[in-house]
């Protein structure tokens, strides 16, 4: 009997066809209401959607057939991932088919801003001749710089080259080895910002980019420089970007992507030297034949017992393995979120090791949880149980696991090493009875408890006072502690002092805390 498909929003007809051709029936049915997607969708293997249709709980729950979601395109915000991961169905995207087609729109906004098209277009239009108004600069000598060397970033990269670019990059989760096949040079943000005549914003939004360009950041650069964001809203401080470009401290921006979309209104759209466009950057006819395919392809492969490439979440695992590993999913999570956010220069190899009794089970959850933290905040895909390997891969990491039946001090533990430029970050972590416990940071021994929210880590001197300077300086910021725990390696030589905090730190406040006499380092995480 052959698979069912239904087809919920509107794809590339490359797309159904391929669907059609692999012995599917096809039923394209669309502008669904909620109640008739529930009443319908249990006759079905496989659905596919775009961003209109929405696949909650309870349609999955009424899919007593259905095998496999299909999402064309990379985001998966209106399915109910954890619904299907439940009832064991798969969910799929197609997130490198729009690749292209984001770096053209980047290159195409690049040559835009420095040629000033969307301006004189309008000027001639409106009946005017003025060429000299829009004299514009040439890109070949020209410094580009992008933040973010994810896919985007890396052929926005390559593209650059081509057109006799300089290209400097920064994206502490690349390693130099692959930088230099792209002929990037690496550096900090800092410098990224001061030396770049051009910059591409290519990261994803998380907590730790939010309002990553912000006034500091875009007073760093050159009068002359332009911006770039086709990535994301949100990454970009639009209020201190439209004041640096009307205030001329800048020389122009250019927008596909806003904080709140539809954009209409937004103050970016109101200067003549910020080029904007309806993010358009997966907007071409060939990128929604691409996912159209790719997501059909997915789903074919699924529907024939063959493995996929683009899982959004994990496949069933084997009951024994699961119960006994589950607990330390989150150990092994938390283990690279804070050792991503420890660590300082350009990573280079990336090390995982298990000791107790979870090194004789197979691992690869727990190497996937590992991964996860440690590109959680700069992937562009999520990382799950079948791509975790392939996005390493992608960014050229080098991941080395180890396994030892025993610790000196506890009965199973997770660690992570990073090998980077400026030297090496370890973080350990175990499970206790209340959750995931931190014990091992930098060489340290501490505990961390489980906690939502902040955390403060100085390394500092072992001395008396420490402890009271930086909790007097909290407390004059107003920010309350919840807990705190110091690591040393002997008497009055240098410590640990870990401090839990209910809310954030500005960065003036960091800065602050980072001036007191006797603190050698100061950085606030979050897990």
């Amino acid at each position: 009997m052959a698979a069912r498909v239904l087809v919920c929003d509107p794809i590339a007809e490359d797309g159904v066809k391929a669907l059609e051709e692999s012995g599917a029936e096809v039923d394209v049915r669309l502008g669904m209401s909620p109640e008739e997607l529930i009443s319908a969708i249990g006759e079905y293997d496989g659905v596919v959607v775009r961003s209109e249709t929405k696949i909650p709980a309870e349609a999955i729950a009424a899919a007593k057939k259905l095998q496999i979601i299909g999402r064309a395109g990379i985001g998966v915000d209106n399915i109910d991932v954890d619904a299907a991961t439940t009832r064991g169905v798969l969910v799929v995207n197609a997130p490198t088919g729009n690749i292209i087609s984001a770096v053209e729109h980047t290159i195409a906004l690049m040559l835009a801003l420095a040629r000033n098209i969307p301006q004189a277009n309008a000027t001639l239009r409106g009946g005017k001749w003025d060429r000299k108004r829009f004299m514009g600069v040439e890109l070949r000598g020209k410094t580009l710089g992008i933040i973010g060397l994810g896919q985007v970033g890396s052929e926005v990269a390559r593209r650059a080259r081509g057109l006799e670019m300089e290209v400097v990059g920064y994206d502490p989760f690349l390693p130099e080895e692959r930088a230099r096949v792209l002929g990037v040079k690496m550096v900090p943000l800092e410098d990224l910002l001061r030396e770049s005549d051009f910059i591409g914003v290519h990261t994803t939004l998380s907590e730790g980019t939010r309002g990553l360009i912000g006034a500091e950041q875009l007073a760093m650069m050159k009068p002359s420089a332009r911006i770039i964001n086709t990535a994301r809203g949100g990454i970009i401080d639009e209020e201190a970007l439209y004041q640096a470009v009307e205030e001329g401290r800048i020389a122009g921006a250019a927008v596909d992507v806003f904080s709140k979309e539809p954009a209409v209104g937004n103050k970016l759209t109101e200067s003549d030297r910020i080029v904007v466009t309806p993010h358009l950057g997966a907007s071409t006819a060939e990128a929604q034949e691409r996912v159209a395919v790719d997501v059909a392809k997915e789903i074919i492969a699924h529907l024939k017992g063959e493995p996929v490439r683009y899982a959004v979440n994990a496949p069933l695992i084997p009951p024994e393995t699961l119960s006994f590993l589950a607990p330390y999913v989150d150990v092994a999570l938390k283990t690279g979120l804070l050792a991503q956010q420890l660590h300082e220069g350009q990573l280079k190899d990336v090390q995982i090791e298990y000791a107790g009794e979870i090194s004789q089970h197979d691992v690869t959850l727990l190497k996937v949880a590992v991964i996860r933290g440690l590109l959680s905040s700069i992937s562009e895909e999520p990382v799950n149980i079948v791509n975790a390997d392939l996005i390493a891969q992608r960014r050229g990491l080098n991941i080395d696991e180890h396994k030892h039946t025993s610790h000196e001090m506890y009965s199973n533990l997770v660690g992570v090493r990073l090998t980077t430029s400026d030297g090496e970050t370890t973080v350990s972590t175990t499970l206790a009875h209340d959750g995931a416990h931190v014990v091992l940071v930098n060489g340290y021994w501490v505990d961390i408890p489980p906690s939502e929210g902040y955390l403060l880590v100085c390394e500092n001197e072992d001395r008396p006072g420490m402890i009271g300077a930086v909790g007097t300086i909290l407390g004059d910021f107003n920010v309350n502690v919840s807990f705190m725990n110091v690591g040393r390696h002997e008497r009055r030589g240098l410590a640990l002092m870990v401090l839990a905090l209910d809310e954030a730190l500005t960065g003036e406040q960091l800065k602050k805390v980072k001036e007191i006499s006797g603190i050698f380092s100061a950085r606030l995480v979050r897990l």
